[in-house]
């Protein structure tokens, strides 16, 4: 199956060297179609993208609905794709905001992932309204702000059961694009009901977390993500440099840092060109192949469920 070429891919063909640093890797944000935001692939073509470098998994992200769904309906078509995909949903307006219903029926349909509210964050409504990058078309969707507190201040009912579920399911949470307070309410809830699988998004994007936030989210057992379409010259914004990423590394440590690519988006390049070009970078920059592995496969795959740990085999 091909995959229409709207972008420039800026990423040569991969050695066999780092074709060898890539085998396995598990993309944990992938943003194929169907969306309200125009999709460059669908999920079936991004399962197909993925096997290119071997990927071992990926899990499909929307903003706005259960991409469990998707999965299940295109199982005829995914039945002989060469990559495993997984979904779940996020927690904004569109579903219900911090929804245990929701969570509960994506969990029962094979969800692998909850992610805390994004598109819906008050952290993300301010940010977009100053122009952060986010893309805008297609985002008309009569959202509105989800909280995981309630009218007291004090962390919801709702949100209390949500990571409940998640816990007794074993699955991944995320904060979305809460911002940090809320987050780090959000994780010390989750940690406390027994979640295990926590992830921070992009700190340095919308999140805006500083670095006791992020420190104080680790100790919850929480993973940190950096997305590739934020360090690739083909993605328009941020246009972070390759050295941020390295500083961050280096700050966090490869046993706790994931690295995926946030790609699938109409106009930019595909998820895997995002690996090709963003690993090699790394790899010209000093970071180990042994880390770059533990980044790109061992924690993504515990963060999904592949694995009981991150170890290396």
């Amino acid at each position: 199956m091909s995959v229409a070429e709207d972008a420039p891919v800026l990423s040569p063909t991969p050695s066999p060297a780092l074709l060898k640093v890539l085998n396995g890797a598990v993309d944990l944000h992938v943003h194929s179609g169907p969306s309200p935001f125009p999709r460059r692939l669908n999920h079936v073509e991004a399962s197909y993208d993925a096997a290119r470098i071997g990927m071992r998994a990926i899990l499909i992200k929307s903003h706005h609905h259960n991409t469990v769904m998707d999965l299940l309906a295109m199982q005829d078509l995914l039945k002989d794709a060469p990559t495993p995909a997984y979904g779940g949903v996020a927690l904004n307006s569109e579903v219900g905001g911090i929804n245990p219903s929701a969570v509960a029926v994506a969990i029962q349909m094979g969800g692998r992932a909850v992610w805390g509210p994004t598109v819906s964050a008050g952290q993300h409504i301010r940010a977009h309204n100053h122009d952060d990058g986010f893309p805008t078309a297609g985002s008309n969707l009569e959202e509105k702000e989800v909280s995981i507190f309630d009218a007291s201040g004090a962390v919801s009912a709702e949100t209390v059961r949500v990571t409940q579920l998640i816990a007794e399911a074993n699955i991944m949470l995320t904060g979305g694009h809460l911002d940090g307070e809320s987050m780090k309410a959000f994780f010390a809830t989750a940690k406390a009901n027994g979640v295990h699988r926590l992830l921070l998004h992009h700190p340095d994007f919308i999140v805006n977390a500083s670095e006791t936030d992020v420190e104080e989210m680790v100790g919850y057992g929480a993973f940190v993500e950096h997305e590739m379409s934020m360090y690739h010259p083909g993605v328009e914004a941020p246009g972070f440099p390759i050295q941020q990423l390295v500083d961050w590394i280096e700050k966090i440590g490869p046993e706790r840092t994931i690295i995926d690519s946030d790609l699938g988006q109409k106009g930019n390049p595909l998820p895997v060109d995002g690996y090709i070009y963003v690993i090699q970078q790394l790899l010209d920059h000093g970071i180990s192949e042994k880390d770059v592995r533990q980044m790109i496969c061992y924690n993504t795959a515990y963060l999904l469920g592949l694995e009981q740990t991150n170890k290396a085999h």
